[in-house]
């Protein structure tokens, strides 16, 4: 049953970040408008067992007003309300105090912040600390995101295991897969990460897309409504969940035709580059191309 709608309020960010899952940079076009932002947000509430939403992106800080507007909206919806943000920002606690306390006094409820080596090099960790000193001085509770680069270390039995936290979907798959230790890829027969029977929460983009998974669509919510959407997800029977279900991404690329690789780093891996090749035949599911580098 879902209950949380994420917003993709933007697939513009200001950093350019290999492990990105949308491709998201300086240079990404899609960002909602405050109209249809309202609609959207009153379509997530019209679902009925939604209960909260998230603004990311990209990062949903470069657009302070319409971000503090979909707080409100929102809020004025009964809906809690969380931000997942990569915190540029904090250039100082100070600094987070005052951006912070607009958001809460708008109806934030919860922050996410990135804050890794991935985003910030050598300096990461002053803008995590920077951020929960002053979420504390406003009242506000954050988490903190770190993901690393990919380094190899020994796992279980003795096999090579890739650590970091990466996966491998989007700009990861062009920026950080070369060098890893791959496994079979016909070992690869579940998707470890979503819910696929019984989604929790699904992602919107400005475009109407309802996403299960960044890049794979289960319909667009201004061709009907978000609740239509969710009523109607027929998982068996979704031309790219059906053979997930049956055999995770070994089975869709079996059903897809797609030779495979000799090996992959992980699930998304071959799920993402099996999705990227069979893409112009399901342009309405597997969209925009945006999540799969094309402009």
């Amino acid at each position: 049953m879902i209950n949380s709608v994420h917003f993709l309020l933007t697939y513009a960010c200001n950093f350019e970040c290999d492990h990105c899952f949308l491709f998201s940079g300086p240079g990404a076009g899609g960002t909602f408008d405050v109209i249809s932002l309202r609609t959207a947000l009153r379509g997530a509430a019209d679902i009925g067992t939604v209960d909260s939403v998230y603004f990311e992106g990209g990062e949903p800080l470069l657009y302070f007003p319409l971000l503090a507007e979909g707080i409100r909206t929102a809020r004025d919806l009964g809906l809690k309300t969380g931000i997942v943000t990569n915190a540029y920002w904090a250039i100082s606690k100070e600094d987070a105090v005052v951006w912070l306390a607009a958001l809460k006094s708008a109806g934030l409820d919860s922050a996410t912040i990135s804050d890794d080596g991935l985003h910030y090099g050598d300096s990461a960790g002053r803008r995590a600390e920077w951020v929960l000193r002053a979420a504390q001085e406003v009242g506000l509770p954050v988490d903190v995101i770190c993901k690393q680069r990919p380094e190899v270390r020994e796992g279980a039995q003795g096999r090579p295991e890739v650590s970091g936290g990466v996966k491998f979907r989007g700009r990861a798959v062009q920026t950080l897969t070369a060098g890893l230790p791959t496994r079979p890829w016909d070992e690869l027969t579940r998707c470890p990460h979503e819910p696929l029977q019984d989604p929790q929460r699904v992602h919107a983009d400005c475009f109407g897309n309802l996403h299960l998974c960044q890049g794979v669509s289960l319909g667009n919510y201004r061709e009907r409504s978000m609740r239509s959407v969710m009523r109607e997800y027929d998982p068996v029977r979704h031309p790219i969940v059906g053979p997930l279900l049956a055999g995770g991404p070994a089975e869709l690329a079996r059903r897809m035709h797609v030779p495979p690789a000799p090996g992959y780093v992980d699930e998304c891996h071959l799920c993402y580059e099996t999705r990227l090749a069979v893409r112009e035949r399901y342009p309405a599911l597997l969209t925009p191309p945006q999540v799969y580098g094309l402009r």
